[in-house]
């Protein structure tokens, strides 16, 4: 099962991916393409430009059409990308190829949308740029939902708004029937149907 994580930087997507990948069986994390670019010799501006996060775009494709490894829990997807470079003023529908990007997201079985909440913003600590933050949750939450470049329209989605102490057990509950087999049924996220939690 490959499942990835979406959401703007300070939400918890990483503790939530390493939370999610140590309750799946034999599944492995794959870093966000900031760190693994990093580890490239990639230097990044700050806040990063848009030419970083078109490298970083570039990274999180590859990464997602890696057929390798199958059981994954990716930090991060094109969408956050593309939700920066709209949060700075971009067209998202003119960053990347339409064709290739789907291609990138029918790998995946679960596509997760972590949102900043009045919560979440209470209890998590202060990000950096909070403004960029902001702007990348909204313009993120309009890129899953209009899907412009009609490339993850058949990923399942779960948008995770709820209380941060119950994200976990949520994807667990929309995962749990896809990861018993064949004869379990579907995750009930259903392919393309957004389900807030």
């Amino acid at each position: 099962m490959r499942v990835a994580i979406s959401g703007t930087h300070g939400i918890g997507k990483t503790t939530l991916v390493e939370a999610l990948c140590a309750r799946l069986p034999g599944h492995v994390t794959v870093d966000e393409p900031y760190y693994l670019l990093e580890e490239q010799g990639y230097e990044f501006d700050f806040p990063p430009s848009s030419a970083d996060y078109r490298a970083m775009l570039a990274c999180s494709v590859r990464s997602l059409r890696s057929p390798s490894p199958s059981r994954a829990v990716f930090d991060r997807t094109p969408l956050d990308y593309l939700a920066y470079l709209a949060a700075n003023g971009a067209d998202p529908s003119e960053e990347v190829d339409a064709s290739t990007l789907r291609l990138a997201f029918a790998t995946l079985d679960l596509l997760i949308i972590a949102v900043a909440t009045p919560e979440s913003e209470r209890i998590l600590p202060a990000a950096e740029l909070p403004g960029l933050r902001a702007r990348m949750n909204d313009a993120l939450l309009e890129l899953v939902y209009d899907d412009p470049l009609d490339a993850w329209n058949d990923t399942p989605v779960l948008e995770l708004s709820g209380p941060l102490d119950s994200r976990l057990d949520a994807i667990l509950d929309v995962l749990r029937p896809a990861s018993a087999g064949p004869d379990a049924g579907t995750t009930g996220a259903g392919a393309g149907r957004p389900w807030p939690v």
